[in-house]
């Protein structure tokens, strides 16, 4: 087998597999240096070489490589491969990824003379279906074809029941590392990954992938996690192979991996179920593999049948929600249950899908494109004639909520729909839509959430633009009351623990540390004290509904410190000279360092400190490269900026975190968050500027759960 002789910056590479339909899998087909691989790879080059030295692209066409030759759960020989391409002087030019695979199987599909999808070529009978081929990188090329090893390995894997490790840690240099994973015909494998210690980036550089094949073929990518976790995962195969690669090109501390893998035999997710008449929930069904990730394409089907036909099913998902399928795909599975069509989503939250009748066919189709989080439904019947209880009111996701909560001005329905069409005869205890609608909720106006069916209520509302801030005195100061309109302090059990800011008439932001650990993610012992100036002489309290840590939160780094509460009382619109929202930052938005801005806090003066401050204090910092920062403190992220002066004395301190980091806009004075107070090196020491959450990192992220401010 001949490597490729080219060095050249110019080359290009594919990857690409597929299944030769007519040749039975040996052992031997292991082992690269055996004469039955050479055999096979010598052929499937040849065949290869012909098919594309006959092509438009035949002066460009350098070599084929085989990598891999493998069984597999359909029969005969799996085969995967490198194709190279050399365009000298391409200048940017690259090719045409769906052109060269449509090449080699228009080469096939020529040959194929029945309506069997196997076509014969030069001697080789191949698999229509299964031909993939995708443009990949060189340096898993070197590294897979084994001119460039590293860290790269082989398992083959032949007893059940049996735990095979995959760990590697390195402290300095580089990983890059290829865990090829083999099972026995017939069985799939079962990746669970422990830990992984990588540097979050969005997969820019640092990432684990998980493939439904021996090479890097970004079609049968199963999974890819681009974020440091140490929760369980795992993911199942669809096949008997799997890759699992590994990168973290710039170590900063401790990166590894710690998992292992299983040879588990493939499950059939099928059940018929007869449902007792006691009305309520009395069993379970997941999705399949449960608590794995579910793999792509697989299928299940249940059946229901309850005893009377009076009763019907009712299936509550514990993360998920269907709905109606429109128009688009589903990109979460899509679900047929008695003949109708919907789409899956994930939520925050439990919802309750009611089918009235007595006999049901459900089957769950995945999605096509990737693993996706477990699923697991509770299923029970209820009357039809009474889907939720005497006094209760039905939400359109089905849940049942108290009668007396509708129309309440509180979101019990999640959906909002008990909250919705709520009419009523206008008065002064009413709010006015502009289309003669009234509703029982006088303080509606720009509260972050649409009542009124024309969005009337909503219209207008901007964020602040308060303009007293300019004469504040540079330094550690105190404020001029009424200056920082969106500033919030955080009660836990009646003391000032946290700061955050208003977004709008429901919601705050703040971080995530702040409630991390059980009892401080519990909402019940947070009060949050709006328009408050003299610690303890708010203008408006509100307990907090509701707590929403971002789920990437990373405890021992930082990453994604940012939070979300939902107030239960919307603050009074009367006081909208001392409240006032702060407006989000726009999704990706660049600062510039050296930029003025503005923390804020009842946090303590001085780190030595033991108390916060009464009143409440204002600094000016300006924005900090961000090269400065990782150089100052190594482990900072694309969802950190630093701020502060490096002669210090400037800072947030203790008591401050998830309070705001504030900017003005010099296009409209509008304030803009741009920074929620996160952590740094003590307070105000020169040379460590204090670290504060990027916010226009997670403006996708805030408006999944506050839409309204869209």
């Amino acid at each position: 087998m001949q490597h490729c002789k080219t060095e050249s910056k110019d080359a290009f590479y594919f990857a690409g597999m597929f299944r030769i339909t007519n040749i039975e899998f040996l052992p031997e087909y292991q082992q690269k240096e055996s004469r039955e691989f050479l055999s096979v790879a010598r052929t499937v080059q040849q065949v290869i070489n012909l098919v594309y030295t006959t092509s438009a692209f035949s002066k460009f066409y350098e070599q084929s490589v085989v990598a891999d030759v493998s069984s597999n759960n359909k029969g005969g020989l799996l085969v995967h491969f490198w194709i190279v391409f050399v365009m000298p002087h391409a200048k940017g030019h690259i090719f045409c990824e769906d052109c060269v695979a449509a090449i080699l199987k228009d080469s096939i599909q020529t040959s194929i003379i029945n309506r069997t999808s196997v076509g014969s070529l030069q001697g080789l009978a191949v698999d229509m279906d299964s031909v993939v081929l995708n443009a990949g990188l060189r340096s898993d090329y070197s590294s897979t074809i084994g001119s460039d090893k590293g860290c790269s390995q082989y398992f083959y894997a032949e007893r059940l029941s049996l735990h095979y490790p995959l760990e590697i840690s390195a402290t300095s240099g580089r990983l890059m590392c290829h865990f090829k994973l083999v099972a026995i015909v017939g069985y799939l494998i079962r990746l669970s990954i422990k830990s992984i210690q990588i540097e979050a980036d969005n997969c820019v550089t640092d990432s684990l992938t998980i493939y439904d094949s021996l090479l890097p073929i970004r079609s049968s990518i199963l999974y890819r996690i681009c974020e440091p976790t140490r929760i369980l995962m795992s993911f199942v195969s669809t096949n008997n192979l799997m890759l699992v690669t590994f990168k973290a090109p710039h170590i900063w501390r401790l990166s590894g991996i710690r998992a292992y893998f299983e040879v588990i035999p493939e499950q059939k997710c099928e059940n018929t179920v007869l449902v007792k008449e006691i009305t309520g929930f009395e069993g379970k069904i997941s999705s399949p593999y449960y608590p794995s990730y579910y793999p792509p394409k697989c299928k299940c089907t249940w059946k229901f049948q309850t005893s009377l036909s009076t009763l019907g099913i009712a299936l509550k998902f514990y993360n998920y929600s269907i709905t109606k399928k429109s128009m688009k795909g589903c990109e979460h599975g899509w679900w047929e249950i008695n003949e109708h069509m919907y789409c899956g989503s994930y939520m925050d939250h439990q919802t309750i899908f009611r089918v009235p009748s007595p006999l049901v066919h459900i089957q769950l189709q995945c999605s096509s494109r990737l693993s996706d989080k477990p699923l697991l439904v509770e299923y029970g019947s209820y009357n039809i004639s009474q889907p939720c209880p005497v006094g209760s009111f039905r939400c359109s996701s089905g849940l049942c909520v108290p009668q007396a909560q509708r129309c309440d001005g509180v979101n019990d329905c999640f959906d909002e729909s008990d909250e919705l069409f709520c009419g009523i005869p206008c008065n002064n205890r009413t709010f006015k839509c502009g289309n003669d609608i009234c509703f029982r909720k006088q303080n509606a106006k720009c509260d972050g959430t649409v009542d009124c069916p024309d969005g009337s209520d909503e219209e207008g509302c901007t964020c602040s633009r308060s303009s007293s801030t300019l004469h504040r005195i540079i330094g550690g100061t105190d404020t001029l009351e009424g200056g920082w309109p969106w500033q919030v302090s955080l009660h836990f059990v009646g003391s000032a623990y946290c700061g955050a800011s208003v977004i709008s008439r429901e919601w705050l932001l703040s971080a995530a540390h702040c409630f991390h650990g059980n009892r401080l993610s519990d909402p019940t012992p947070w009060t949050a004290h709006l328009g408050m100036y003299v610690q303890g002489n708010a203008k408006f309290v509100s307990p907090v509904r509701r707590i929403v840590v971002h789920e990437y939160y990373n405890s021992q780094t930082f990453d994604y410190d940012i939070a979300l509460l939902q107030l239960s009382i919307a603050w009074p619109e009367t006081l909208k000279q001392l409240i006032q929202p702060i407006c989000i930052p726009p999704a990706g938005q660049r600062v510039r360092s050296g930029e003025k801005c503005w923390v804020t806090g009842w946090g303590r003066r001085h780190e030595a400190d033991n108390k916060g401050s009464l009143v409440l204090q204002q600094a000016e910092v300006e924005l900090i490269d961000q090269t400065l920062c990782v150089s100052t403190y190594g482990i900072i992220t694309s969802r950190m900026l630093c701020a502060g002066v490096m002669s210090g004395k400037r800072d947030a301190c203790k008591g401050d975190s998830g309070g705001p980091l504030s900017c003005r806009r010099k296009s409209d004075g509008k304030w803009i968050l741009t920074g929620i107070v996160s952590w740094g090196h003590g307070c105000g020491r020169p040379n460590f500027p204090g670290v504060y959450t990027r916010v226009s990192n997670f403006v996708p992220w805030i408006h999944k759960y506050v839409p309204s401010l869209l």
